[in-house]
């Protein structure tokens, strides 16, 4: 089983893809197996502080094994590889549907 988490600036499939890991408005989990989607809200999004770790350690929560942004932050991204999750960058303006039609090629 394989989850994919995107970065997503609503919570529909025709929302927005959302360049920013730790301060993206959603989080779309996508189950590979399934094909099915979900939409988590990101808590952190207006953190002071922080926010990129603590959305990495909700991926851990979410058992996501990859992740679609257009940027993680450095503390993010140490944690990501330490949890052996896979980042992938990309910096299309597009929509989430867009981007889980690509990935279920």
């Amino acid at each position: 089983m394989s989850k994919t988490v995107i970065t997503s600036l609503g919570n529909e499939l025709t929302s927005q893809f959302d360049k920013r890991f730790g301060r993206a408005e959603w989080f779309c989990v996508f189950d590979s197996e399934t094909k099915g989607s979900s939409f988590i809200k990101n808590d952190f999004a207006d953190s002071n502080h922080g926010a990129g770790t603590k959305a990495a350690e909700l991926m851990v929560e979410l058992k996501a094994d990859k992740i679609i942004s257009g940027d993680f932050g450095p503390k993010a991204k140490e944690l990501l590889e330490k949890l052996n999750i896979q980042m992938v960058v990309i910096q299309d303006s597009t929509s989430i549907q867009n981007i889980v039609e690509r990935i279920t090629i």
